[in-house]
């Protein structure tokens, strides 16, 4: 499924990868488990073409992500969940989760739109509600709705528990449960595997951009 090697970065003048790699396999839930700072959103920006390798390979259902604009890796089906939600707060819930079907063209909004609600039904509750006006928690859901709008085939979630109430944290490992067992594939980034430990497949630990011996 999603194969990283030898993964090399530079953002400015640090060195944020260095030699890092990475299996996720089809239909599993994988954690990327590190300290912050340690490399896990410099990993996830790389795999969606934010940040450009130096050096090592991408493939992604044996496709070269290398070769790939930002906009075309959307459209393999792969779909991104940052850590700052990175929603349009002028544009409402509802739009907010349509701008990747917009510019990826490759899939049908409605039908996917449809999956998003039946998934987080409380998205379809305040969808033309703007997002500035939506709580942090709130604003995660949108976040997450827009990523499985064009995820069909793999889910990118950075540090989607950090900084919300417990309640949300429920909320989101019990949608994570519930994607368990498809042929959906994901990635989750986190500080400490606290919230999500039952869920994951395998998990890889990232340290000063590099592997390190997965923790007990």
């Amino acid at each position: 499924m999603l194969e990283l090697r030898d993964l090399q970065v530079q953002l400015a003048s640090s060195q944020v990868l260095r030699g890092f790699s990475l299996s996720v396999p089809q239909g599993q839930m994988v954690g990327l488990v590190g300290r912050n700072g340690a490399g896990k959103t410099s990993t996830m920006r790389s795999i969606m073409g934010h940040l450009r390798l130096q050096q090592g390979s991408m493939l992604f259902e044996g496709q070269d992500l290398c070769a790939l604009p930002p906009q075309a890796r959307a459209a393999l089906g792969i779909g991104y969940m940052p850590e700052d939600r990175g929603l349009v707060p002028e544009l409402t819930v509802e739009e907010n989760i349509l701008i990747p079907l917009w510019v990826s063209k490759t899939l049908n909004p409605d039908e996917r739109l449809a999956f998003v609600y039946q998934v987080l039904p409380e998205l379809k509750d305040m969808s033309q509600r703007r997002a500035l006006l939506l709580s942090g928690g709130q604003q995660k859901l949108v976040a997450l709705g827009r990523a499985l709008a064009v995820g069909t085939r793999l889910l990118l979630l950075d540090e989607p528990f950090e900084g919300v109430a417990p309640a949300l944290s429920m909320r989101l490992s019990e949608v994570l449960s519930r994607l368990k067992g498809s042929q959906l594939s994901v990635l989750i980034s986190q500080s400490d595997l606290n919230h999500a430990s039952g869920l994951l497949d395998a998990k890889a630990v990232i340290e000063r951009g590099a592997n390190a011996a997965p923790a007990d």
